[in-house]
């Protein structure tokens, strides 16, 4: 067969066992029901690409396509996956006193959110594998990137949501193409939904890490960031866990960076934000599991990361360990409260996972967790017009106008 991608894929590996799995294959889960892992052969790749190459290419993830899976350039599916921007939340800085704190703002990608990395390649793969129909439970943003990657393959898409998802998540899912039907109950419910259609409906599984390339996708996260960084990576990266396809995905990317030398530096400490009304990670961080136990009841206004039970729980927290970082869970007060502040103060409009993070690094700081010195990098991994926002404005009356000088001694 010949290939018009430059990709260096050799194999799929059990992430458990390390049982080997052809490549170029329909797959989900491993034998023993692990995620299974897209490997490289790194020393072909580091001789066909160099830094120095990366820069006549495209602002785009797709700039890094030997670090990616797809073989045949007419099987990438694009949106417009720009890099997205590192942004200085200088009102955390003075406020912590901390040397750098930046906000990787992944709302500037299609469909708003982060999930246009992991859906995009889940859905090119899919392209080139075949598959006709896809299927995933989801919180919002991961149902509109399918939604949207499907429509622009042709393929047809299923979305499953708990029915207090933001109702502008669901009304995007639907408009952008996918099937779209709503549950009493959440994500992991609506995940068994998707499930039990695999046999009668034919539908492809593409819920979180029960597929390989959506952690490839995310993987994108790690190697921008080290490319914007200059190949030496921050102290600290904060991230909004839920399924946690990002946290394994850079951490395997700064894995793969790692062994063919372009890293200079230690690598980061890896903390995995969760809100304190489901927080399964930070609870088996605490107790020094290996795995997560299921959370109950659980209830936060970050829909995102309301995931009460991850599959590949045992890569985040093998990803933390081995970045000596942590597990930290807020309360969704200090959420509101971090995103109101951030966006009076910095003009970032934070999504409330994003604004976890935000908060978390207060917590963090005061419990000592993060030293003064250390750069910080935030993930705000959705675009914050996309949730439901207070409305502080006030009315006046074309036919009985104000005093303005009165209305700008009460704003003072």
């Amino acid at each position: 067969m010949l290939f018009d991608c430059e990709t260096f894929v050799s194999h799929l590996e059990c992430s458990e066992t390390g049982e080997r799995y052809p490549a170029d294959q329909v797959a989900n889960l491993s034998k023993t029901g692990k995620p299974l892992l897209v490997r490289y052969d790194l020393d072909q790749l580091v001789v066909a690409l160099t830094p120095d190459t990366l820069q006549s290419r495209l602002p785009e993830f797709w700039r890094y396509r030997e670090f990616l899976p797809v073989r045949h350039k007419e099987n990438i599916v694009r949106l417009g996956e720009v890099m997205t921007p590192l942004l200085n939340a200088g009102s955390l800085e003075r406020q912590l006193g901390q040397r750098e704190v930046v906000v990787k703002d992944e709302g500037r990608l299609p469909t708003g959110s982060f999930k246009a990395r992991g859906l995009a390649l889940a859905v090119s793969m899919a392209k080139e594998l075949g598959i006709t129909r896809m299927a995933m439970p989801t919180n919002g943003n991961a149902g509109a990137a399918l939604a949207a990657y499907c429509s622009k393959a042709g393929i047809e898409s299923y979305v499953f949501c708990p029915d207090d998802t933001p109702d502008m998540n669901i009304r995007e899912i639907a408009l952008m193409g996918a099937h779209t039907y709503t549950a009493d109950g959440l994500i992991n419910d609506c995940g068994r939904f998707v499930t039990a259609g695999i046999d009668q409906a034919s539908w492809f599984d593409t819920s979180t890490l029960k597929e390989p390339y959506r952690i490839e996708g995310k993987k994108t996260m790690g190697l921008e960031l080290a490319e914007q960084y200059n190949w030496e990576l921050p102290d600290v990266i904060l991230y909004p866990t839920g399924g946690g396809t990002g946290l394994i995905g850079m951490w395997k990317a700064f894995e793969e960076l790692t062994a063919i030398g372009w890293l200079t530096g230690k690598l980061p400490r890896m903390v995995s934000v969760q809100a304190s009304g489901c927080a399964p990670i930070v609870d088996a961080w605490e107790r020094n599991l290996t795995q997560a136990e299921p959370w109950q009841n659980a209830s936060t206004v970050a829909a995102g990361i309301r995931v009460p039970v991850a599959i590949g729980d045992f890569l985040i927290l093998n990803a933390i360990r081995e970045s000596n970082g942590f597990a930290i869970a807020v309360d969704d007060k200090d959420i509101i409260a971090t995103q109101h502040d951030i966006a009076q103060q910095d003009g970032l409009l934070l999504c409330p996972e994003g604004a976890a993070t935000a908060a978390a690094l207060i917590q963090a700081r005061e419990r000592k967790l993060i030293d003064p010195d250390e750069r910080v990098v935030l993930f705000n991994c959705a675009i914050g017009l996309k949730y439901p926002m207070p409305n502080d404005s006030q009315s006046m009356s074309l036919a009985n106008p104000p005093a303005y000088a009165e209305i700008v001694n009460q704003s003072s």
